[in-house]
């Protein structure tokens, strides 16, 4: 048996968000206008709209899907963790840190990359890069990192209270309009954490995984602070050029495709599919590895001039 959901944690947290939300991203168009022109380009934010609500659409009909399964693995938990005061808190923190392991591996494996790309795709970082996201999250590995939770007890109503506040809090942090917040940067994922992760600069590259808290990158070593000496360089490592949304959602899916049908063993086609984006059998294709390298020796054999 289920235990009752609390009243307060029915409210919609995530619609009431997205409402503030589009006011405060046209508060920043007016704003950037101002200050920096080139921060919204109508092609590029229509195209994260009309993703974001493609993929409102299409998560509506992974929604039956996922509930099929979050129930089958709850109906044989191991405990039966109530709405106490103790729960909650341990799952915000679980939820976190399984957000930031699906973060992670969706940026280090190419087939969980393949989706994800998706929202880094916008070379502009504004509110409307948040909203711009993948038609074909089903086959994210998010969803298969939060099953334990449900298998150990917590409340599926209350796991998936947290994955609301998390997605509903990183709405904010994308923007260019806020710098720093101070001591918060220490524990929180804030703007400026955040536009270090959207950046292509090679010293920033696969850092700043963090949903709400931006302590499990300190943690586990992916953490990179941002420097105002080298401004953010968005989008990602070779840029589509293009605003066409199946190309824009589709198109690392339809990479995958044309590696897999030159791979010339299993090997290689475990690494097409499986292996970090960019991955070829030769090495002839740069990973984030291999370009952090090459910057890091380039950085080290530079000398200044007298």
């Amino acid at each position: 048996m289920m235990p009752k959901t609390p009243d307060w944690a029915t409210t919609d947290i995530l619609g009431i968000s997205l409402v503030l939300f589009f006011f405060l991203m046209i508060g920043e168009m007016v704003f950037s206008r101002r200050r920096n022109a080139g921060a919204y380009e109508f092609r590029d934010t229509a195209t994260s709209l009309f993703m974001g609500l493609g993929s409102l659409i299409v998560d509506a009909i992974y929604a039956g899907i996922h509930l099929v399964i979050v129930l089958a693995v709850y109906d044989v938990r191991l405990f039966d963790i109530g709405w106490t005061w103790w729960a909650l808190i341990l799952c915000f923190f679980a939820v976190d840190f399984v957000y930031y392991w699906g973060h992670r591996l969706s940026h280090e494996h190419r087939l969980w990359w393949a989706s994800h790309v998706v929202h880094h795709s916008s070379q502009h970082f504004n509110g409307s890069t948040a909203l711009r996201q993948s038609w074909t999250g089903l086959l994210g590995i998010g969803f298969f990192l939060r099953l334990p939770l449900f298998f150990i007890g917590f409340p599926p109503a209350m796991v998936v209270l947290f994955i609301v506040i998390t997605a509903a809090y990183q709405l904010w942090v994308h923007t260019e309009a806020v710098k720093r917040i101070g001591p918060f940067e220490w524990i929180l994922n804030t703007a400026s954490h955040h536009r270090v992760h959207h950046a292509t600069n090679p010293r920033y590259l696969d850092t700043n995984y963090g949903g709400f808290l931006i302590i499990w990158d300190r943690l586990f070593g992916t953490f990179a602070a941002e420097v105002d000496e080298e401004p953010c360089r968005y989008g990602i490592v070779s840029n589509l050029g293009t605003f066409n949304l199946v190309r824009v959602a589709f198109h690392e899916w339809a990479a995958i495709g044309r590696d897999l049908a030159s791979a010339r063993s299993f090997r290689d086609a475990l690494g097409f599919v499986l292996g970090p984006p960019g991955w070829s059998p030769d090495g002839s294709r740069d990973t984030s590895a291999s370009i952090k390298k090459k910057w890091a020796a380039d950085d080290a054999s530079f000398v200044p001039a007298e």
